[in-house]
């Protein structure tokens, strides 16, 4: 039976897109050491990566941009880069199973699984997928949008982060509807406002 599991990448950053991943694995093809990516090495991710796409049956990689994050809320931008990434298979899964606790409207039965990412290995491979495909796009992101520092923290919301956003203001690839970046955002236009009195 064919099973894809599905993953995402990005739901908590205040910048970049969210990224998700489908992959049906080939049982003729073992790959060792599946686990959750975020409980991987950067090298170990980066080596499985390959793997993954090499040996896989099918997988595919779906995403949601920012102004999708802003217009629909982050959970439904999520429920959406993953139907793109289901969509793009090249080979149709019987079923498809999730991490976590929500389910994308499908046209194949969905099951979600909470900590799937550590029990099932397609979701597994799927994490990997969207990790890896998420973090170069953020060191690529960071050349176009210097000063930030995506390459290290990815977008997500750390100390150093938030003081660059508090000194050089948010730039286009920062999530508006976030609050860190929306009470940013508010602060100034009150500023611009009394400023114009």
């Amino acid at each position: 039976m064919l099973i894809a599991g599905i993953d995402e990448a990005g739901r908590g950053p205040l910048a970049g897109p969210v990224i998700s991943a489908a992959v049906i694995l080939d049982p003729k093809q073992k790959i060792s050491f599946l686990a959750d990516s975020k409980k991987l090495t950067e090298v170990r991710r980066e080596s499985l990566f390959e793997e993954i796409c090499t040996k896989a049956l099918a997988w595919a990689i779906g995403r949601a941009e920012v102004d999708e994050i802003d217009r629909l809320n982050i959970l439904q931008a999520t429920l959406l880069s993953m139907q793109r990434a289901v969509a793009s298979l090249g080979v149709l899964p019987v079923k498809v199973l999730v991490d976590g606790n929500c389910c994308p409207m499908l046209k194949f039965p969905v099951e979600a699984i909470i900590d799937g990412d550590n029990l099932i290995p397609e979701i597994s491979a799927a994490s990997i997928l969207a990790k890896v495909t998420r973090d170069r796009e953020m060191v690529r992101l960071d050349k176009e949008y210097p000063g930030y520092g995506f390459a290290k923290h990815k977008g997500y919301p750390t100390v150093a982060h938030r003081n660059c956003l508090k000194k050089l203001g948010p730039c286009l690839i920062h999530r508006r509807s976030f609050a860190p970046v929306r009470e940013l955002l508010s602060a100034v236009e009150i500023v611009e406002a009394l400023t114009i009195l």
